[in-house]
């Protein structure tokens, strides 16, 4: 990553420093291509197309924005636009799974999870289709465009559906690993990402295992418990933190449905658990570590992210520092949490 576009990533993710570069305008203007290293979606599943004839992919005006026209690009008989008929679209991913294909659609998770919900609890997970649903743009990372387009409720809503496997990526090599190890998973998906400036966290692409985590760090005072875009900030707050003599743990719990019960409840050894999100803190990842937790002993436990009520409307850098979901933040959470 050239340093244009890391300097650009820090602006947007809001792990630079001062309040100035809050309000530059790269973190509102347009994205191009070379500006979004994440968001490797077309990519990985053109070239996983090359040598799976079953793999179609379909999208809802947004080609560009999630870069499934590099997919197109390669692939055109085997991409289907959608227009703004997201319902249709998974509804239709439905059918041609039902043929033995394996289709990936993909939309703002917001209108994908959200407006989606009913359509795939009933055509997708139901019947076990094998489709995979991709909702990128999720969390406030769409900033200005408010409410409508934020998606702080997904993982609550996908978590709950039966018979559907919810994961989160966490960067672009992150996101290579699930779509590869999604092929031959014999369950309908929902599938999380950020915008496509995710900050590097693996630097090679990871074996998958669905509803098995990740350990990151090491520590013994207190473990993060963490996912998505929330990764990186968690490891560079733990980082800070070590300098202070503090030892956290830092997870990436990059499967939210199924759980690993194992993961957590090494976790609660440790002097405590947070759990951090880019979501509201009623429903999703922390609700899901509370919900084994609660089948245990006493543990000191606290969930961080979203309050439950609908979110500023801002840049997003400036949206992360004030729930305090960057580095900075994230470190102060802790402290509390061990004093």
């Amino acid at each position: 990553m050239n340093k244009e576009m890391q300097d650009e990533s820090e602006i947007f993710r809001g792990t630079t420093t001062g309040t100035t570069l809050l309000r530059d305008k790269r973190s509102v203007r347009g994205t191009p291509k070379s500006g979004m290293p994440a968001f490797v979606l077309g990519e990985e599943l053109a070239d996983l197309a090359e040598h799976d004839p079953r793999i179609v992919v379909a999208t809802a005006d947004l080609a560009s924005a999630n870069r499934t026209n590099d997919f197109r690009d390669r692939h055109p008989d085997r991409f289907v636009n959608f227009s703004i008929a997201e319902k249709n679209m998974i509804t239709a991913a439905a059918g041609m799974a039902s043929t033995g294909l394996i289709p990936y659609v993909a939309t703002f998770a917001s209108f994908a999870a959200i407006l989606g919900t009913e359509a795939i609890r009933t055509d997708c997970a139901y019947p076990q289709m094998k489709v995979r649903i991709v909702g990128s743009h999720s969390g406030m990372s769409m900033g200005f465009y408010g409410s409508s387009h934020h998606a702080l409720e997904d993982l609550g809503m996908m978590r709950c559906i039966a018979d559907l496997t919810v994961v989160c990526a966490t960067d672009a090599n992150h996101l290579r690993g699930i779509l590869r190890a999604s092929i031959e998973h014999p369950k309908a998906m929902y599938i999380r990402l950020g915008r496509g400036r995710d900050p590097v966290v693996y630097d090679e692409v990871p074996q998958i295992e669905f509803g098995r985590s990740i350990r990151l760090r090491e520590g013994e005072d207190l473990t993060i418990i963490t996912c998505g875009s929330q990764v990186r900030a968690s490891l560079d707050a733990a980082a800070k933190l070590a300098e202070e003599g503090v030892s956290v743990r830092v997870i990436d719990m990059f499967t939210i449905d199924s759980i690993d019960v194992d993961e957590v409840q090494a976790a609660a050894q440790t002097g405590g658990i947070l759990t951090v999100e880019e979501h509201n803190v009623t429903g999703g990842l922390g609700s899901a570590i509370a919900d084994v937790l609660i089948n245990m002993p006493r543990v000191k436990f606290r969930k961080h992210g979203i309050p439950d009520k609908f979110v500023e409307v801002g840049p997003p850098a400036a949206l992360y520092s004030h729930y305090r979901l960057d580095s900075d933040g994230l470190a102060k959470v802790v402290r509390e949490m061990l004093r």
